[in-house]
């Protein structure tokens, strides 16, 4: 169990943020080990194969995330400084670690050891940029393509915390985060399997981080370097996978049969070849249709490997939402 204990102005200082770089990381124990995470295996099973097939040897980042994990480093995917981080802002971050942070970060007993990790030990400079080299081309392949539907449901969480607070303060916010946290008399109380303690803020604030790839575990950043951080899984995770085609027929009247049956099967990134098969349309069709719709800020398009992958872009997730809603209304 560990205990953070608030003051007045550390529930000032709480605020939301969300961190590309952390879900790189927590999706890697995803893959090293996707029969103990099923619920992940939609993307998984897509993921797993491209990766294999663009060459990428990620073998530094999987040996630093072990899975079950035991002590995952802080300094590879730091708490964010701003709300809305972005990769590049925190590769930078990550490439300008001092190597005193990572020899401290790699030093304790329940630290992940192998070859790799040595000789990150003996170059932090020259390791710390190979390790952002090889997360920059993971994020492209194994989570680029996923960001627009990942965020959004991210920052869903955000928006539905904000009314929490708005209705019942923080006691409402703090104590709806999952069943693993709990608050009482200024005091956040979470159950992990890290060690536990108590921890007093003084002032600094708790930086809370909705992640997909974390659930169903909690994870907390107390190292003095750091704000305090929890990351916690959002709302809706087991729906993110679900294919939404029912939305296509309400959607069909303002884009077309066609355009909104693509978008609606766009719930996991596709190729052309990929779309052509599951709708009946022909691969050249179905690329004249995906180019209006990209023209339009619908669709977008992302290199993965020897593959070209199609997504929809968080407006696509903005209106298939409207269209859900105005659908149940009917």
């Amino acid at each position: 169990m560990l205990e953070l204990e608030f003051t007045a102005r550390d529930l000032a200082r709480t605020r939301f943020a969300l961190s590309p770089l952390w879900e790189v990381v927590a999706s890697v124990r995803i893959l090293r080990n996707p029969d103990a995470h099923p619920l992940y295996r939609p993307w998984s099973d897509q993921v797993r194969p491209r990766l294999a097939a663009a060459g990428l040897d990620w073998g530094l980042l999987a040996d630093l995330v072990p899975d079950p994990p035991r002590a995952i480093p802080i300094f590879i995917a730091p708490p964010p400084t701003t709300p809305l981080s972005d990769l590049t802002v925190e590769l930078a971050a990550l490439r300008a670690t001092p190597a005193e942070r990572v020899r401290a970060g790699l030093g304790g007993k329940r630290a992940p050891r192998s070859a790799r990790i040595d000789a990150l030990l003996a170059d932090p400079h020259g390791g710390l940029a190979e390790l952002a080299e090889i997360v920059e081309a993971f994020w492209e392949i194994a989570l680029a393509p996923y960001w627009p539907r990942v965020r959004s449901l991210l920052e869903g969480d955000v928006l539905h915390r904000a009314r929490l607070l708005a209705e019942g303060g923080a006691d409402r916010l703090l104590n709806d985060l999952d069943p693993a946290v709990a608050w009482d008399s200024e005091t956040l109380r979470i159950r992990h399997r890290s060690p536990g303690g108590s921890l007093r803020l003084g002032g600094h604030g708790l930086l809370l981080v909705p992640s997909v790839f974390a659930w169903p575990r909690v994870f907390s950043v107390t190292a003095p370097a750091w704000q305090p951080t929890l990351r916690y899984p959002p709302r809706g995770i087991a729906t993110l996978w679900e294919r939404r085609t029912a939305v296509a027929r309400p959607l069909a009247a303002v884009l077309g049969r066609t355009r909104a049956h693509l978008l609606a099967e766009l719930d996991l990134p596709a190729s052309t070849t990929d779309l052509a098969r599951r709708t009946g349309i022909t691969p050249g069709g179905v690329s004249q249709h995906l180019t209006a719709l990209r023209a339009a800020g619908l669709v977008d398009a992302h290199r993965a490997g020897r593959y070209v992958l199609y997504t929809r872009t968080e407006a696509a997730e903005v209106l298939l939402t409207a269209a859900e809603r105005g659908g149940r209304e009917d």
